[in-house]
C-alpha cells in the first residue's frame, strides 16, 4: 500500500549536493515532487529547502542550475505565500486552474481509460492507493511516490530497473511535459513554474537514463 501522506522522504537537497548515490538521489527527489505536488507544502519542508546546499557534487552537472534556481524560489518566498499559491494553481472547488491528473492531459477527462491501465500496473506489482488517499492514483504526486518506492523499496521483486523504466514510460513520460507546461506558463505561477521547470528538467534526465537501457 502506497500513502503519500505518511512518506517522510529526505530533502533533495542532500540528493542533489551531497549524496554520490544516484539511487539515493533519485528517490529523494521524486519524494520531494510527491510532498511538494501532493498538498501544500509544510514550513518545515519549506524552511529546509530554503536552506539547502545549491552546489552539486560535480560542478556542470544537468541539475545543477534548475535545483539552484528552485532554492532560489524558495528563499525568496514564505511558506504562508507558497500555500496561496499552491492552492489557486491546484485548489478551489469545481475545476482547479491547473489539473494534476495524467488522465485529464491523455484523454482529456478525468478517471479515463488511462487511469484503468494505471490501476492494472499497480495490481500488477502489488501496490494499491490507500483508502485513506482523496485523489486518483493517476495524481502526479501519487505517480511520483510509486517510482520512488520502485527505486528505494525493499522487495526487490518489485523494485527494480526494469519496473521504473515500464511504469515511468507507461505512465509518466507522455504527459507530464504538458503538465509542466501548464504550470510554467500560468499567469499566477511564481514558485511553482520554477518547481515546474526542476521537474521538466529531471524527468528528462529520467527519460535519457531509461532510454540509454533500450
Amino acid at each position: 500500500m502506497i500513502d503519500i501522506q505518511n512518506t517522510q522522504p529526505q530533502p533533495a537537497g542532500l540528493a542533489i549536493s551531497a549524496s554520490f548515490d544516484e539511487e539515493t538521489a533519485r528517490a529523494e527527489v521524486y519524494g520531494l515532487l510527491a510532498q511538494m505536488f501532493y498538498a501544500p507544502s509544510a514550513p518545515e519542508l519549506v524552511a529546509e529547502l530554503q536552506i539547502a546546499v545549491t552546489d552539486a557534487p560535480v560542478s556542470g552537472g544537468f541539475l545543477e542550475e534548475p535545483w539552484r534556481q528552485l532554492v532560489g524560489a524558495a528563499r525568496a518566498t514564505t511558506a504562508s505565500a507558497m500555500a496561496d499559491e499552491y492552492d489557486a494553481l491546484f485548489g478551489g472547488v469545481g475545476k482547479p486552474e491547473v489539473y494534476l491528473y495524467g488522465s485529464h492531459y491523455l484523454s482529456g477527462f478525468l478517471n479515463e481509460k488511462p487511469l484503468a491501465a494505471l490501476r492494472a500496473s499497480l495490481a500488477e506489482l502489488g501496490l494499491a492507493r490507500d483508502e485513506a488517499m482523496p485523489e486518483t492514483e493517476d495524481h502526479f504526486a501519487y505517480l511520483c511516490e510509486v517510482m520512488r518506492y520502485l527505486i528505494a523499496g525493499d522487495d526487490v521483486a518489485v523494485a527494480n530497473l526494469t519496473h521504473q523504466r515500464a511504469f515511468y514510460a507507461a505512465h509518466m513520460q507522455a504527459w507530464s511535459g504538458a503538465l509542466c507546461d501548464a504550470i510554467a506558463q500560468h499567469p499566477r505561477a511564481r514558485f511553482y513554474a520554477v518547481l515546474a521547470e526542476f521537474t521538466r528538467a529531471f524527468l528528462s534526465v529520467e527519460t535519457q537514463g531509461f532510454d540509454m537501457l533500450t
